[in-house]
């Protein structure tokens, strides 16, 4: 899938997300949204564009968000 795709996808669910008065409970449902209903390779992509471009033109909640995910080893 497009890397640019995946941005504007991510991006909008952290808005979505982002508008929760608690942050860490943002942060956590974003990262709940791309394990449940992405598909592993969407979720590879993403986290290969945070580890290589530093996550550029990605809402830092999504950023902190993906970064959750990584520990998870990812790799399903």
């Amino acid at each position: 899938m497009d890397i640019q795709n995946l941005i504007k996808q991510a991006n909008q669910i952290g808005d979505f997300f982002g508008a929760w008065p608690d942050s860490a409970q943002g942060r956590e449902e974003v990262a709940n949204h791309l394990k449940r209903f992405w598909e592993p390779r969407m979720r590879r992509q993403i986290i290969e564009h945070v580890r290589a471009q530093g996550g550029a033109g990605l809402n830092p909640l999504v950023i902190e968000a993906i970064g959750q995910l990584e520990p998870m080893g990812e790799g399903a």
